[in-house]
């Protein structure tokens, strides 16, 4: 429990967000959700537990037990599974409303919802519908992961995908140019802090283990027009392709912290890292916008590492070389 006057932060799905959670320790008790007992992050927080899944009509009781225990003031999920469910429930969450979490959680909803808001997406149809132009992307309409996505070159080619793809898809122009993300922090009334854009140099499995911080001020006002649209409660994270012929298309929204993680926090001035303004809003301050103000340059690469568990599944202390990962020259 949070002591001397300090705050409880309920992380949930923390998986491998060693990062993450580490982040939140510093500035606030911390307690890490996850149902494997093989989750790394669980390690890092002052407080690890074990909830039912998130399907199980116990998860949200389990929650609201932990914030009730221990005086949480913020749940802030790491995965998309359980951003809808948290929304619906009383608990302090910081994540938007329910229909923004259900939209944003399957892609065809989140194109009618740009759409709506005057917000550039990719030509996008349904099976069934003609695409404007080849190729095309034949994308899961809930996939994570980059599960699944598989470039067409014509009609019969996505017809094939459309067939082989065993759950429901949408069909989307297949963007040219440059990807990138933003990473941007919404308060709690939906106005954007800050927006932070990156470089996608390199992603596996659909989340970026490279990329450099840029300062491109079209790319931060499109981060502030969609957290604020939506509006988005808490971290949000925006991809998009600045395509040669159709200039920007957004091609996917996560109202959550993204995989690059990294970049915000390297880019964000003293003070300003988002886990440090979430346990800040938490506590009830009211934050001033700062949006387009970062350190533009910072380049992060991201690898692997590793806990050893003993047989009663607790970390053993013990790491590959003495005092763990070697300092970079």
């Amino acid at each position: 429990m949070a002591t001397d006057g300090g705050v409880a932060v309920l992380l949930t799905g923390v998986g491998k967000r060693y990062d993450i959670v580490s982040a939140f320790a510093e500035h606030a008790f911390t307690i890490a959700a996850d149902p494997s007992p093989l989750a790394p992050a669980r390690y890092a927080a002052d407080l690890d537990v074990y909830p039912p899944r998130i399907d199980d009509p116990g998860y949200v009781p389990f929650l609201q037990e932990l914030v009730a225990e221990h005086g949480v003031v913020a749940v802030v999920p790491l995965t998309d599974l359980d951003i809808e469910v948290l929304a619906r429930a009383d608990l302090p969450a910081f994540v938007p409303d329910p229909g923004v979490c259900a939209a944003t959680y399957d892609k065809y909803a989140t194109h009618e919802l740009l759409l709506g808001h005057g917000l550039p997406s990719p030509p996008t149809v349904l099976p069934g519908e003609e695409p404007g132009s080849y190729p095309v992307m034949v994308k899961p309409r809930r996939g994570s992961g980059a599960r699944s996505i598989h470039a067409a070159a014509d009609r019969a080619e996505m017809d094939f995908f459309v067939s082989y793809v065993k759950e429901a898809v949408m069909i989307q122009r297949l963007m040219d140019g440059p990807e990138f993300s933003i990473d941007l922090l919404c308060d709690m009334g939906g106005r954007c802090l800050n927006a932070i854009p990156r470089t996608m140099i390199e992603s596996r499995g659909g989340e970026s283990i490279k990329g450099t911080v840029i300062d491109d001020p079209e790319l931060v006002e499109l981060g502030r027009a969609v957290g604020e649209a939506l509006p988005a409660r808490g971290p949000c994270t925006v991809q998009a392709f600045r395509d040669a012929e159709t200039g920007l298309g957004i091609t996917d929204v996560n109202t959550r912290f993204g995989g690059a993680f990294p970049a915000p926090m390297y880019a964000a001035r003293p003070g300003l890292t988002y886990p440090e303004l979430i346990v800040r809003m938490a506590r009830g301050e009211t934050l001033d916008p700062h949006v387009g103000d970062f350190a533009a340059g910072h380049t992060f690469t991201r690898y692997f590492w590793q806990l050893e568990l003993d047989a009663g599944q607790r970390p053993t202390g013990r790491d590959i070389v003495p005092n763990g990962p070697r300092p970079p020259l």
